[in-house]
């Protein structure tokens, strides 16, 4: 099997002005073909450190893609880059020029000199073309490998790298092979606990296992490589099962699904209505919910209370609004301690809880709701 690596080129990705997005959406890509993704690469617009970059990735492995610098200034220096790694000249393609051209028509203008820039590309090389934008794209071949380079603008990557670039990497490299992916999502339990309990499924080779922590949520990302999606499928959800009898309840959803709609389908089952209250969250918590668009879900404008003043209000709130059920989380920051009281009433129990949180104050913004919205999950499943 290939293996890949990925070159985005842009001195303003390096310098944060503009967030990469094109290298997640060919991983993604690659991922589903069954091409082992080894390496993703941000560079300068430096012609000899691009062309160092791609000649270190052509060692290490046969598909290299390149993002980015196909454009018509003289910054634009992807072009030049990929010849000199490849050690070849470029050359001026007619048909290319027509290309651009035309598409510059389209905008009613005529195509300025400099634009020539974008009919050169490496001697040799399959000319990819641009269907919905002004840069030619291509494909340098070795005895061994291929670099391929795309556009920058994500729109125009996205569509010949489906037109053109993943049928030619199909014939070449006779892909037999995908790669299946399965997020099992958990709550109420921390990466280092979650370890304990999967480690050893950590140290799969195919499927594998991993873990990704996010505030109060924390991913097990499950990748099954395989002949068949049926194959890939099966082999998913062996792994899954095991996972879900080791943790059971802490695992509230898969893929898409949010920790607040895992929640409000719990309350739905038991037709429940829920009344929400919120003090220093910024509205956090009802931003959450509100997305879920649930018909029994009354959410309280975000007020400031002091602490143990939740409990009361909230009582008072769950009566007068005839609500099954009432989640309340305020979060109080200071300089030497960050805590979060957290309320919880429904027909069946009363809870009250204070949590101290030691990361960043807003981190906890977002701790503090899916702690709460996690309590109500559990309290209902």
């Amino acid at each position: 099997m290939p293996r890949a690596e990925i070159i985005t080129i842009g001195t303003e990705i390096l310098l944060g002005e503009i967030v990469d997005t094109n290298t997640r959406y060919i991983a993604r890509n690659l991922r589903d073909l069954g091409v082992d993704l080894y390496r993703t690469i941000t560079i300068g617009d430096n012609v000899e450190r691009i062309a160092e970059t791609i000649r270190e990735s052509l060692h290490r492995s046969e598909i290299v893609i390149t993002t980015g610098g196909l454009g018509p200034t003289v910054d634009d220096p992807t072009r030049d880059a990929v010849a000199l790694a490849t050690g070849l000249q470029s050359e001026f393609r007619e048909e290319l020029w027509e290309q651009i051209s035309k598409r510059v028509s389209l905008y009613g203008r005529t195509p300025s000199e400099n634009q020539k820039r974008q009919a050169y590309v490496p001697q040799g090389s399959i000319a990819l073309e641009n269907p919905v934008g002004t840069a030619p794209c291509f494909i340098v071949e070795t005895e061994r490998s291929a670099v391929i380079s795309l556009p920058g603008v994500p729109r125009e990557m996205e569509t010949i790298l489906h037109d053109s670039v993943i049928p030619y990497l199909q014939k070449r490299y006779g892909f037999d092979e995908i790669i299946k992916v399965r997020l099992l999502h958990t709550s109420g339990i921390g990466e280092g606990d979650l370890d304990e309990k999967i480690g050893d499924l950590e140290l799969l080779r195919n499927p594998t296992v991993g873990l990704a922590a996010h505030t109060g949520v924390v991913d097990i990302r499950l990748a099954a490589k395989a002949k068949t999606e049926a194959e890939a499928n099966a082999m998913l959800a062996e792994v899954e099962n095991e996972i879900r009898q080791r943790l059971g309840k802490i695992i509230f959803g898969t893929d898409q699904d949010t920790l607040a709609g895992a929640m409000l389908a719990a309350l739905e089952k038991r037709g429940w209505k829920l009344v929400t209250l919120e003090s220093g969250l910024d509205g956090r918590l009802s931003r959450q919910l509100k997305k879920e668009a649930h018909p029994n879900l009354l959410i309280a404008e975000d007020r400031l209370f002091a602490p143990k003043e939740l409990l009361p209000a909230l009582q008072k709130l769950k009566s007068e609004q005839g609500a099954d059920a009432a989640l309340g989380v305020a979060f109080f920051p200071s300089d030497e301690t960050q805590t979060a009281e957290l309320v919880l009433l429904t027909p069946e129990t009363e809870k009250a809880r204070t949590l101290r949180y030691g990361g960043h104050p807003k981190n906890a913004l977002r701790w503090a709701p899916n702690i709460a919205i996690n309590i109500l999950r559990r309290a209902v499943i």
